[in-house]
């Protein structure tokens, strides 16, 4: 049921609701469309069928003409659907980073999220996003950290269920990945998560029950990994509890290149992407079912789901799709910059945010990720969003009568920066870019002019496999005066000629064997040039191209400038000189790619480079010192204490400059809350493992994860789960609770919220419940309710919040309701408690 406000002024009383998403329908037990495709499958001969569970190429499913089904196109998301090519010629709407969306703490944003993904994808002909991303932050040392909501699983589940409604309802099929306990990169292909039932259940699959059972997923994506000893597109669990207790009637698509058995075919893993797969692909699967080896009926069930996917978006002729046209459609760039203000969290305020433009002449900005802020995380989930607001634009705009002067103060760059399109010549047509060729014996076979110099190829037209040499030309202008690193980013060998001089002919080993990460983060060599601004430089480059039996088809080829060799001490002393006389200091630190991607996991939660030593030596001379943190994911941040503001911005969409002078000026409040504990230092974090012994990773630490963890250990982080700060001030009061809950029943808890400050403001009303005396080896507290309350100055409210009797049971074979009293706190965060009230379970 929705949850309510009655909030109180001096006007009229008047009622809001906080919750109001709505569930995609589904059809019942043998309905009439169920006949529909039974019959539809009856038409199919046994070859036919087979063919259908594996993908066609790299994105499409099988068409079968004389049934009226048409390709099903897949994409990537979560935060963006790139749609059927890698290509900046086709751009995507880049929406911030899912730390961000769940750091709203807000289901309506998360189903507006949802929608504004899935009108991009039905733009781009999409019919199945590949998301959201909704494995648990068991480690911050988890890699792929920025791409999922949180280490708690009732708000990551409860977002997530407000993310599928959103992509749903607009026609499109949400994919929940990854299935299951794929909670880290390293050897996630072979790695076994070894995870006790319980965990799983009040953990990890707790974070995808409710897309399931509330929200109906079209899709779920199986994981790579094995659990317990299973690889997940094998696994019991994908029957048990994802179809037989969930009810799940949608198709589980595997991973890419996730099926590697004809066994997997007698599990309920439906699709096998992308194709052809080795085992799935005609051949040894159909030999399987032809000899009963794999039953027809587990074959007859996977082809049912995909027609009953198919007739929902509109793939199959005949039935009505959910939604022919979208039903929640608004302006998505703006919304990217109001989802990224609603996340972002302002963790520390001594009462210099926010700042009055009016009143600000002089503004240092510094930082790397202020000119080249990081948007989005690396890995498969990357889009190409048309324009990035940077900090620098986005501040500038924002603060038109102050002088801002920029200063790098320490690189963060590794690897290969594009070169900027406004610097580069395609030299085939005048206009900006570079002419690519692909080469078959010394003959082109196929020709594009980009606009980029980060290259992917990731389906689409390009003779991939039937070339043997990428060939690339352009122009280079240079924008400065001195000597710039110019190099490619690719395993492999690469020649590169510039001004017709070979300067760089390099056989370049991958780095690491992680499937993907050499792809997507690829080593990078490059070659010192001297030059002058505005000298053109003619540079032409020849790769080749190595055919890759694991992703056929697939290329990634990036060139342009690596960073520069200067002094650091040099660019912290030019930063300093720039801070030191302005009214306001603003620092943007960050990670770059080589720090959080999909493909490899954290080795340390430090800033790359010498941005530390930036904000100490700013914060020195500037006690007017805001950082900024553009990181998807917790970073240590030593000089905390030291300066005036911290806001956390994640990763913020391509809106990212905008939103955060909205957050600086006060024109939008930071409206986020801590999904996740940030430490003090690594040392401190009570779960740190990702990397697999003898091919295991072990969740010893069972039920306590994330905060749950921390309390268990009683370490203070440097803030806690739930934490954040506004530009106003609060107070909850008169907690109450239903004095009983059965099973099966739920439980209500009030409080008065009261808005004490002098402006709006957005407050999140969390509820946490403990148990001293139990027989259970319990949390010290878990999450079981929360909501975002918006009140103008003075204002107060009454917040309920329903609490099902499920959040107090545990998982031993079944779930247990252990009697007895449950205590039922209410607060600001884990840690900032305001009341409580008892609460007895019969």
């Amino acid at each position: 049921m929705p949850r309510r406000l009655r909030r109180t002024t001096k006007g009229p009383t008047i009622v809001t609701t906080v919750d109001d998403t709505t569930r995609a329908s589904r059809p019942t037990a043998a309905s009439p469309l169920d006949e529909r495709i039974a019959a539809l499958v009856g038409q199919l001969t046994t070859a036919e069928k087979v063919q259908l569970l594996t993908g066609r190429d790299f994105w499409t499913t099988w068409p079968v003409e004389k049934i009226g089904l048409r390709r099903i196109l897949m994409s990537d998301g979560p935060s963006g659907v790139r749609g059927e090519v890698w290509d900046e010629r086709d751009p995507s709407l880049n929406l911030p980073s899912a730390t961000a969306l769940s750091a709203s703490w807000d289901r309506a944003i998360a189903k507006r999220y949802g929608a504004a993904a899935a009108v991009e994808a039905r733009r781009k002909g999409v019919d199945v996003v590949l998301g959201p991303t909704i494995n648990l932050h068991r480690s911050p040392l988890g890699g792929r950290h920025f791409e999922a909501f949180s280490e708690d699983p009732l708000l990551t589940g409860d977002l997530a269920a407000s993310y599928v409604d959103g992509v749903q309802e607009n026609g499109v099929a949400a994919t929940p990945k990854h299935y299951i306990a794929n909670d880290y990169e390293t050897d996630r292909f072979t790695a076994s998560t070894e995870v006790s039932d319980r965990a799983l259940r009040e953990l990890y699959l707790l974070a995808f029950e409710k897309a399931v059972t509330e929200a109906h997923a079209w899709a779920v994506m199986s994981s790579y990994n094995a659990i317990n000893g299973v690889t997940a597109s094998e696994n019991d669990l994908l029957e048990t509890p994802l179809n037989s207790e969930w009810g799940f009637d949608g198709i589980v698509v595997s991973d890419w290149t996730g099926v590697r058995s004809v066994e997997s075919a007698k599990a309920s893993q439906d699709v096998a992407m992308p194709g052809p797969n080795p085992w799935w692909s005609q051949g040894p699967l159909l030999q399987a079912v032809e000899s009963g080896e794999v039953p027809m009926e587990a074959v007859d069930r996977k082809v049912r789901r995909i027609l009953m996917l198919a007739a929902r978006v509109g793939a199959l002729e005949g039935f009505e799709p959910v939604a022919a046209q979208p039903v929640h459609v608004e302006d998505g760039v703006a919304f990217v910059r109001t989802a990224e203000a609603e996340g972002t969290v302002l963790v520390r305020n001594a009462g210099i945010l926010p700042l009055d433009a009016s009143a600000v002449s002089r503004i240092a900005l510094l930082g790397h990720n202020a000119d080249q802020a990081r948007t989005q995380g690396g890995g498969s989930a990357t889009v190409v969003p048309e324009h990035v607001v940077t900090p620098i634009e986005g501040i500038r705009a924002a603060f038109p009568g102050a002088t801002v002067d920029y200063a790098i103060g320490a690189v963060v760059q590794e690897g290969i920066a594009e070169f900027p399109l406004s610097t580069i010549t395609n030299p085939a047509t005048g206009e900006p870019g570079a002419r690519v060729a692909f080469v078959k014996d010394g003959e082109e076979l196929f020709v594009e002019d980009r606009r980029a110099t980060a290259l992917f190829w990731f389906g689409g037209d390009a003779p991939i496999q039937e070339s043997d040499r990428l060939d690339v030309t352009t122009t280079y202008t240079a924008e400065t005066t001195g000597t710039v690193r110019i190099g490619i980013g690719a395993a492999g060998r690469s020649r590169m000629w510039i001004d017709g001089e070979l300067l760089l002919d390099e056989t370049v080993p991958m780095e690491g064997d992680q499937l993907g990460a050499a792809f997507l983060n690829p080593p990078a060599r490059s070659v010192p040039v001297s030059v002058e601004a505005g000298q053109q430089l003619a540079i032409r480059i020849e790769h080749d191209i190595v055919q890759d039996e694991a992703l056929g088809g697939v290329l990634a080829y990036q060139f342009g400038t690596e960073p520069s060799d200067a002094d650091p001490a040099a660019l912290v002393e030019a930063a300093v000189a720039t801070a030191r006389d302005a009214d306001v200091a603003i620092v943007v630190v960050g990670t770059n790619s080589k720090v959080e991607s999909e493909g490899y996991d954290r080795s340390s939660l430090a800033l790359p480079g010498h941005q530390d030593e930036l904000v100490r030596a700013v914060a020195a001379v500037n006690p007017n010192t805001v950082v900024v943190v553009n990181s998807g994911s917790p970073v240590e941040m030593p000089w905390r204490n030291d300066v005036a503001a911290v806001l956390l911005t994640w990763f913020g969409g391509q809106e990212y400059g905008n939103a955060l002078a909205d957050v600086l000026t006060g024109a939008a409040e930071p409206g986020g809350r801590l999904p996740t504990t940030w430490p003090v230092t690594l040392a401190d974090v009570p779960v740190q493992d990702v990397t697999p012994v003898d091919g295991k990773v072990a969740y010893d630490e069972g039920v306590h994860v994330g905060y749950r963890a921390w309390l268990r250990a009683g370490t203070e982080p440097a803030y806690p789960f739930g934490h954040g700060l506004g530009y106003t001030t609060w107070t909850i009061d008169g907690v109450a609770a239903s004095p009983t809950v059965t099973e099966g029943d739920a439980a209500i808890v009030t409080a008065t919220v009261s808005n004490t400050g002098d402006r709006a403001g957005k407050h999140v009303v969390q509820v946490y419940a403990s148990r001293t005396e139990s027989t259970v080896d319990r949390p010290v507290r878990w999450l079981v309710g929360f909501a975002p309350v918006r009140l103008g100055a003075g204002e107060s409210t009454e917040v309920s919040i329903e609490v099902p009797a499920r959040a107090f049971a545990h998982w031993d074979g079944a779930w247990r309701y252990e009697p007895g009293t449950f205590e039922l706190h209410v607060g600001a965060s884990v840690a900032d408690l305001a009341g409580s009230a008892a609460l007895e379970l019969e």
